[in-house]
């Protein structure tokens, strides 16, 4: 066995030399592949880094063609390397090029090279690119080679998770381990809880094996477990868990097993055979999970997980990690997420930093699962992948009420589960009377009071705000968080359960509206855009892809048999593309009706007016469109050229000023003269100074994210608006006595005693 080769300590020390050095990502990828060359006496050292699109391209190389690097591209599951990634095991071949997956790239050169030795890049289970050696000469590398380079890869993996690499990807691409997942998991404990993921599992290297003196680490392993023994005694005594109950039975029974002497003599007796505390309890908890790792019955299950938590709760006292530096660096907003945990584990954690916690392994018996539900934490268990598909500080969502995961959400998402926690936090405390009162005004007008959703975790928000119906559903956030364009028969099933969650009450689908900042990740659209929320994106982008809106529509069709169908396009900017927009609904219902399939009793068909051009084309558009809806989020910035998502500029102009009031009021006072109703969605609804704006413009129906509806009825049911409509005058009209609309509105308010 040759001493470079078979010796994975030589080569790590120099990979170590390497992180530690002040070098640019790809001039360390460079050296990295080059040192792992020499050591194992390879001719070409190559790695593979998985992008979010499932496709390994080549991020270094040492023999092959240089200008390959970032050029050459294999599928996951194609060739050697795509089949190492996809089956997350390595390929060690004679003679690479008779292997049935064999797949040549011509831009590396490396049909002159036959041995091939292939391990994947794994992180706590996941694939994260593939480390390749090659040689011209057929032969078989061997265990020692390769447990060198599986080493070498554990290494990378943690490189790659650092996200130095990220400065490497192309534009539009994204590396595997940044993309947005869902999993699926199952409800343990409801609630939903926002925040950042934190590892349960500490990734404890173990570098120290060997002893050089045995009595000088048993007196280190019995300091180590008397101190073990005292932080789980001191849970016990905290106020915050309770006398009695089954936890407390829990709890006490994991007491008994850190005094268990059976593996207390395991650990001494593997000190004494020569190995450091720390190495002796790796191996002890190592050798347990070995042999208990196939067995199915619960409580033996449970078992392992409390001596996996001792043990890890053990080695950081051994390593200088434990409770007190955990509770220092803990996020303010921790979701905890893990394989397994023993019940006492999750009390380490101070209560008031926890939001969540995701279980891969767990029942909703199992004793963690009983502990967090006495503390009152939203928890998802069964989530599989959990731990492998999460990084420390990825923004996460846990959803106690339907068990799912989200990992690195996208920004709607995140936003739509922000409101249903700040409305969960709220509903119980404010408004609770205010429910089943009538949305009528002081002097008795009525303006109806919508929600906006756009998930199925909104909908229960429907009953428990009060709204009158659904103003806006956001169509696309289905798209947003499914890894591939949903089917036709699961857009149907959605819009179905949105339809029977209202119970009668009036639902507006507003068709998809994708582009500009609510990206799909598996949709490649045109040309990568420098304004992209000027660009190609909403109606502008349906009506050059109508397959896309041709399947949505015919499922919102299908969905609203027997009923009325509301539909909205978006960003419309001409009256002609409204007109294109309809005759493709008209083909699609006369192609179910050719089929015998049951349609809406009633269609009507909207426009949203966030395109400042359609204010010049009212009359016009009135006549083609049946309901008109005001986009108050993106009208206000195509307006005033504000980009709303710049801070700099978020509190430069105020939307309730005189130039946007007027512009609003020519929009009602169009719908008034045709007969058609106007509604506005968006942020300003859902204030009540803005809400009160609106409804003195002339708005009669607005729509708001359902936490908003509370304190908006509030102000309608002591507003006199026939007052406030006088009040407003002075600011709509040109020329008048104030244009400060805010200041107007703030004096009325007081002086009729409006809550705002």
């Amino acid at each position: 066995m040759r001493e470079i080769a078979g010796s994975p300590r030589v080569l790590l020390r120099r990979l170590r030399e390497l992180m530690a050095e002040a070098l640019e990502p790809q001039a360390r990828l460079d050296r990295i592949v080059r040192e792992i060359a020499s050591n194992m006496v390879a001719e070409v050292c190559s790695l593979y880094v998985l992008r979010a699109d499932s496709v390994l391209e080549l991020y270094a190389t040492e023999g092959l063609n240089p200008g390959s690097v970032h050029l050459a591209q294999l599928r996951l599951g194609q060739g050697l390397v795509g089949t190492i990634a996809a089956s997350a095991r390595p390929l060690n071949l004679q003679d690479a090029q008779k292997h049935p997956a064999f797949a040549y790239l011509p831009e590396t050169g490396e049909e002159i090279y036959h041995s091939f030795l292939g391990v994947p890049v794994l992180r706590a289970g996941r694939t994260l690119g593939v480390l390749v050696v090659q040689n011209k000469t057929m032969r078989n590398y061997g265990d020692d080679e390769v447990e060198a380079l599986e080493t070498t890869a554990m290494v990378i993996a943690e490189m790659i998770a650092t996200g130095d690499l990220r400065r490497l990807t192309r534009p539009g691409m994204e590396l595997d381990l940044s993309r947005p997942v869902t999993i699926e998991g199952m409800p343990f404990n409801e609630g939903v809880g926002l925040g950042h993921v934190v590892l349960h599992e500490p990734r404890i290297v173990v570098t120290n094996l060997f002893n050089e003196d045995a009595d000088v680490e048993l007196r280190k392993l019995d300091n180590a477990l008397g101190s073990l023994r005292l932080s789980i005694d001191d849970m016990l005594s905290r106020r915050e868990v309770a006398s009695e109950g089954e936890h407390r039975a829990v709890l006490e029974a994991y007491r008994m097993f850190a005094h268990d002497r059976g593996w207390v003599r395991r650990l001494e007796e593997a000190v004494r055979n020569g190995l450091t505390a720390e190495a002796a309890v790796e191996k002890v908890q190592s050798d347990m999970r070995a042999r208990m790792m196939h067995i199915t019955d619960p409580y033996m299950r449970e078992r392992m997980n409390d001596f996996d938590d001792l043990a890890y709760r053990l080695l950081r006292q051994l390593m200088g990690g434990g409770a007190d530096a955990l509770a220092t660096t803990l996020p303010k907003d921790a979701i905890i997420v893990s394989r397994s945990m023993g019940a006492a584990e999750l009390l380490d954690y101070p209560r008031d930093k926890v939001r969540g916690l995701v279980l891969e392994d767990a029942a909703a018996t199992s004793h963690v699962v009983i502990v967090a539900r006495a503390m009152g934490i939203p928890v998802s268990g069964q989530a599989k992948g959990a731990v492998s598909m999460a990084e420390n500080g990825d923004a996460a969502i846990v959803d106690g009420d339907e068990g799912k995961v989200h990992l690195r959400p996208q920004p709607d998402v995140e936003a739509a589960y922000a409101e249903k926690v700040r409305f969960r936090a709220r509903r119980q405390e404010l408004y609770r009377e205010l429910r089943e009162r009538p949305s009528v005004s002081k002097d008795g007008v009525r303006v109806d009071l919508m929600m906006n959703a756009g998930l199925a975790v909104d909908l229960p928000q429907l009953a428990d705000s009060g709204a009158a119906g659904i103003g806006l559903f956001r169509s696309e956030l289905q798209f947003m968080v499914a890894a591939t364009f949903p089917r036709a028969e699961a857009q149907e099933a959605l819009y179905r359960q949105v339809i029977e969650a209202a119970g009668g009450k009036p639902v507006t689908f507003r068709t998809i509206d994708i582009g500009g900042d609510k990206v799909l990740p598996y949709f490649r659209g045109g040309e990568k855009e420098e304004n992209p929320a000027l660009g190609w994106r909403a109606i502008r982008l349906t009506l050059d892809r109508p397959g896309l809106l041709r399947t949505q529509v015919r499922a919102l069709l299908k969905a609203a048999g027997g009923g009325e169908l509301r539909l909205m396009l978006p960003m419309v900017t001409e009256i002609a593309e409204i007109t294109k927009a309809r005759q493709l609904i008209d083909r699609e219902v006369n192609h179910l009706a050719r089929f015998g399939h049951l349609l809406p009793t009633s269609l009507k068909l909207g426009a949203m007016l966030e395109v400042p051009s359609l204010l010049f084309q009212l009359d016009e558009l009135m006549r083609v469109v049946d309901f008109v809806s005001v986009g108050s989020n993106d009208l206000f910035q195509f307006l005033t050229a504000t980009d709303r998502g710049n801070g700099m500029l978020s509190g430069r102009f105020d939307p309730i000023s005189a130039p946007f009031l007027r512009a609003l009021k020519q929009v009602i006072d169009a719908g008034a003269r045709a007969g058609k109703p106007v509604t506005l969605c968006g942020e300003l609804a859902g204030r009540p100074i803005s809400a009160l704006a609106l409804i003195g413009v002339g708005f009669r129906s607005i729509s708001m994210s359902a936490a908003a509806i509370g304190p908006v009825k509030a102000m309608l049911v002591e507003l006199p608006v026939r007052e406030l409509e006088r009040a407003i005058e002075p600011v709509l009209a040109e020329g008048g006595a104030t244009s400060d609309a805010r200041a107007v509105l703030r004096d009325f308010a007081a002086a009729h005693d409006i809550p705002l």
